[in-house]
């Protein structure tokens, strides 16, 4: 089959590996369809992550949707032909945090696209029979894929307590902060407020879920009030202000990632009792992650705006600098001539 391996910082050469073998708690996925996330083109730019740092070939890739078409032993053969999103992650099911439900905590995780896990970009790909979901004709392949990333905003979401009513105020319009704003307004959300200093990012939070956008270079996001604040860019400045912006009891969830420090209004956060947290991925989201999308609640396959092959994957990668990006995604088969 062939592969797309990271090989060095901004080097992505393709290559060719045997199939592998399901072992006997796996099925093996024909790859159908991987999203681009911007941890990949971390990885792929600066070869790290804080303390993930890529020191041999990698396989990026951890958004991914395909079908079933060889099972181990111990997974019922009737699973052949079925379509999948994959949830890109294998927990020790004996560690204290997986036994606590938390399994996206666990310490023993092997995670798609973390140093040295390979990921999905590839033809074919090994996952867990339990993390390999079943989804509907009426999802595309592509929305399967992003049924990852649309976690992470469920994810969020759970943690910011949104319900009905609920008003969020969200920092950064990239791929999580539309997906969140999504999931915000199926939660119920009344007032969902995304902040980005991009006019263009801006223009797509208000088609997808915001009902108020804010420049924070041009208005005080402070002067806001809002139940939640859920930070999707990972600036400094950005989550200050946006913990300046919650009510008293409200809730702060840090989502994006920036510097592994910086300093926090801590008078703010205990005179006004906040409940400040992060999110790290994500743990049983998956059946409601498919829910919202059949249900037309949260729209995915409008986020895709350019596609390629195995054989463009650093074009991939660069493409959220492209003006009007929002989310690239690798389909393998497709070549470079027919990219689009």
């Amino acid at each position: 089959m062939q592969v797309s391996v990271l090989t060095g910082v901004q080097h992505i050469r393709l290559a060719e590996r045997p199939v592998p073998t399901p072992a006997h708690d796996e099925v093996l996925v024909q790859v159908t369809a991987v999203g681009v996330c911007g941890s990949d083109a971390h990885y792929y730019r600066e070869g790290r992550i804080g303390d993930y740092v890529v020191d041999g070939p990698l396989v990026l890739g951890h958004e991914a949707a395909g079908v079933i078409v060889a099972v181990g032993t111990e997974v019922s053969d009737t699973r052949i032909g079925q379509r999948v999103s994959i949830e890109p992650q294998r927990p020790d099911p004996t560690s204290a945090q997986s036994r606590a439900g938390r399994y996206n905590l666990c310490p023993a995780m092997e995670f798609f696209a973390t140093p040295p896990i390979d990921g999905a970009l590839a033809e074919y790909v090994l996952i867990q029979s339990t993390f390999a979901h079943d989804v509907p004709d009426d999802i595309s392949d592509e929305a399967a894929a992003l049924l990852e990333p649309l976690s992470v905003g469920i994810a969020s979401a759970q943690k910011a307590r949104i319900s009905a009513g609920s008003s969020v105020l969200i920092a950064g319009a990239g791929p999580v902060g539309l997906v969140t704003a999504q999931v915000a307004r199926a939660f119920g959300a009344t007032e969902v407020i995304v902040t980005d200093i991009d006019a263009s990012r801006r223009a797509n939070a208000e088609k997808f879920g915001a009902t108020r956008v804010i420049d924070p270079a041009a208005e005080d996001v402070r002067a806001v009030t809002v139940d939640a604040f859920i930070d999707a860019s990972g600036a400094a400045r950005a989550v200050i202000d946006g913990i300046h912006a919650v009510r008293p009891a409200g809730t702060v969830v840090l989502v994006g990632m920036g510097g592994s420090d910086y300093p926090l209004p801590i008078s703010v956060i205990q005179n006004r009792e906040l409940l400040l947290t992060g999110v790290f991925r994500y743990a049983n989201t998956w059946p409601i992650a498919r829910a919202l999308v059949a249900s037309g609640m949260v729209d995915l396959d409008a986020m895709v705006t350019a596609r390629f092959g195995l054989d463009g994957v650093e074009d991939a990668l660069n493409a959220d600098r492209q003006p009007g990006s929002i989310k690239a995604v690798v389909i393998p088969g497709l070549s470079k001539e027919t990219n689009a």
